[in-house]
């Protein structure tokens, strides 16, 4: 055990380093892309040229690592081949393009996909085993996503959760945790700091207040699913519909553009959208907030943009749960914070991970609610979600079958 310890304490911290460095990158230039797209609004005109840059450099450069964060899941569940090399930068590229021209996405996308490259490098300079592989890809993939957000131990879970629905990999546990918990190390130390999300009261656990949150769950669930639904539905229309891929993304640029010239304080929908997020904890937001931000990410994010889902589920969430604190007796700063979480748990069938990441961001106080909403979400999403290289290890509930009584 202690030559175990020893060599996953050394492979996972070289792969938390070279993660967090990664997302420290990424972090750091989409700083720059959203300051300069803000200062230079007309920068929004060019989305639909820079839609068919990012398609043009997929399709001379990028067709082996398009399957993206799936190509990853995929190398975990049935090794094949090594991530190619070229994934992290043309991910990093891509991600910055989308964002400084006003395209709607995330960024978990982007440093989970550098952390898996990332460790497959390691995977070759050290020859590891197809075993070993499979581990260390995992840890690569939490620390990426702990290091972009700053939640180490949601990020460790993630990597052990995301792969297949109903079922952790508890082999990877070890060196999950180290890289999750090295990677989240880094960016701090390269001055990037996350942005703080607070939850100003957290109301006594009681019967009425969980009634609520478990009706939240369910519409949080729904939620989830159909931006997952959507959005692969649209992608495979858009396949069927365009053979020449990079059209894809210029066609989507065209529809951002026309969309946000044509309705009223579109602003909020274009980029991460942080922002927003942050105001759902503080006051009431429109209604249809939650519905706009989907439209323009599923519209970006299905044409062929780069970047991510997570952080537009977080903002689809915060402000669904805003919206619902007009239905259900609870304060809006913490349904904002609950459907934060349990939109991504139901989209990511990652429940788990998704409970702890409250407790990280908003305190421990949060976690009996957090818990529960996001169980909810999980169960009425279906089996689903946005990552379509997930498995289904166990079904989320026992199939219905009649019993049969003797007379």
């Amino acid at each position: 055990m202690l030559g175990y310890l020893g060599k996953w304490l050394s492979l996972a911290s070289l792969a938390g380093l070279l993660a967090g460095a990664g997302s420290s990158a990424l972090l750091l230039a989409l700083d720059w892309a959203t300051a300069t797209r803000v200062a230079h609004p007309a920068l929004l005109w060019l989305l639909p040229v820079a839609g068919l840059a990012v398609g043009l450099l997929y399709r001379h450069f990028g067709q082996s690592v398009e399957g993206g964060n799936n190509l990853l899941i995929d190398e975990i569940h049935d090794p094949r081949r090594v991530v190619p090399r070229r994934m992290a930068p043309l991910i990093l590229l891509g991600t910055v393009i989308t964002h400084l021209f006003g395209g709607s996405a995330g960024r978990e996308g982007t440093a989970v996909q550098m952390g898996g490259s990332f460790a497959d490098y390691l995977t070759r300079w050290f020859r590891l085993s197809h075993d070993d592989r499979r581990i260390l890809l995992m840890g690569g993939i939490s620390a990426g996503f702990a290091s972009v957000f700053g939640t180490p131990l949601a990020g460790a879970v993630f990597g052990l959760e995301v792969l297949a629905i109903g079922r952790l990999r508890y082999d990877a546990i070890l060196p999950c945790f180290v890289a999750a918990v090295v990677g989240d190390l880094v960016p701090p130390l390269m001055g990037v700091h996350h942005t703080h999300y607070a939850i100003a009261a957290v109301p006594p656990v009681a019967p009425a207040a969980l009634g609520a949150v478990v009706v939240a769950g369910v519409v949080f669930g729904l939620a989830g699913m159909a931006f997952a639904g959507l959005t692969h539905s649209l992608s495979r229309r858009l396949n069927q519909a365009i053979a020449y891929a990079p059209l894809r993304p210029f066609l989507g640029g065209c529809v951002v553009v026309a969309a946000a010239m044509l309705l009223p304080d579109s602003g909020k929908y274009l980029g991460l959208g942080i922002p927003t997020i942050v105001d759902a904890f503080h006051q009431p937001l429109p209604a249809y907030d939650f519905a706009g931000k989907a439209a323009f990410t599923i519209v970006t994010l299905a044409s062929g943009f780069k970047g991510g889902e997570v952080t537009p589920l977080f903002y689809i969430g915060a402000t669904l749960g805003n919206a619902l604190a007009c239905l259900l007796p609870l304060p809006f700063p913490l349904l904002a914070g609950l459907g934060f979480v349990a939109v991504f748990a139901g989209a990511a069938n990652t429940p788990i991970a998704s409970t702890i990441m409250a407790m990280e961001l908003f305190g421990p106080e949060v976690g009996t609610f957090a818990g529960i909403a996001c169980v909810v979400s999980y169960l009425f999403s279906g089996h689903s979600g946005i990552y379509r290289a997930q498995r289904v290890a166990h079904a989320k509930r026992a199939p219905v079958t009649a019993e049969r009584h003797d007379a």
